[in-house]
């Protein structure tokens, strides 16, 4: 039988923003950035409150269904405790649909809350396990998870049967880097612009980017000199610059100029990733052209404070 959890206790969460693949690094390769998402779990007597302001508020469904939420239940499941009701409140930074793992934000809050209400009995392992069920991929949960970058990597059971497990181990990101987002104004579906991808590359395009994500992990770690060549790819930019034109405008126009820029997640948010700022020109352009502009920090992991 589980233990319930006493009603008044709350949980709250600061769980940071993250971009995945950093160029070549598809579904492997997160970074933390320093764009916050707020989450007050409350342990109450009965049934399910749950409220959004900022992003995603009158978009997003306010019971079962919201991610959150079902992060939560899942957390409580695997921690074998239970709740008598819950009040979730969400305070959303994050845009969300850009690329900037928003969802996995969300599942990570929710297991982290749950976690936190639980007495920490799950381990940061488990935690990325759960919250990456949500997502199909480890690659942004764990990053908001662990904080800094990450490699991360799913085993898939040959039985077809068993659930896929994910895995992730942090890389410690060099002091010296800062991150640049250019935010476009519109939304991108994951899952579309994952359909223009091709169900097979060639052999030298696999090559290419295995080479290069070897390259950007010292890149990140070691030498930041090398971030412009690490976050080279040809596994997925150029399908995506199809239906994502003023991303990849945006891409080749920093690149050109020696900026390490490239597309975070599956967009449209273009990420810069480097040791000086981009030109101030240059994001007063982006401005205008209706992007927004976040000149963000490395984050460190998902903070959370328990009270009752």
């Amino acid at each position: 039988m589980s233990t319930e959890i006493p009603v008044g206790r709350t949980a709250t969460v600061k769980v940071p923003a993250s971009s995945a693949n950093l160029g070549p690094g598809f579904d492997t390769l997160g970074l933390a950035v320093g764009l916050y998402d707020h989450v007050v779990v409350e342990v109450i007597d009965s049934g399910l409150e749950v409220e959004v302001t900022g992003e995603g508020a009158g978009e997003v469904p306010l019971d079962e269904r919201h991610l959150v939420v079902r992060a939560i239940r899942e957390a409580l499941k695997v921690a074998d405790v239970s709740v008598r009701g819950l009040k979730v409140r969400c305070q959303n930074s994050i845009p969300q649909s850009r690329g900037l793992g928003s969802s996995a934000s969300a599942a990570v809050a929710g297991v982290a809350a749950a976690n936190a209400l639980a007495g920490n009995t799950l381990s940061d392992q488990q935690m990325v396990q759960i919250a990456s069920t949500f997502e199909g991929h480890p690659d942004n949960a764990a990053a908001s998870i662990l904080g800094s970058g990450v490699v991360s990597w799913t085993n898939v059971p040959i039985d077809g049967r068993t659930a896929p497990q994910y895995f992730a181990a942090p890389i410690n990101v060099h002091p010296d880097i800062v991150v640049t987002a250019l935010v476009p104004d519109f939304h991108a579906s994951t899952e579309a612009v994952r359909r223009v991808l091709p169900s097979d590359i060639s052999h030298l395009d696999a090559r290419f980017n295995v080479s290069r994500t070897a390259v950007m992990t010292v890149a990140l770690r070691d030498d930041p000199s090398l971030l412009l060549e690490g976050t080279r790819d040809r596994m997925h930019q150029t399908y995506r610059a199809e239906v994502l034109p003023v991303t990849a405008e945006w891409i080749n126009r920093l690149r050109n100029l020696g900026y390490p820029a490239f597309l975070s997640g599956a967009g449209p948010t273009v990420m810069v990733l480097d040791t000086k700022p981009v030109a101030s020109e240059l994001l007063e352009e982006a401005r205008q052209r209706g992007m927004r502009v976040l000149e963000l920090e490395v984050a460190g992991p998902v903070e959370v404070s328990v009270s009752g």
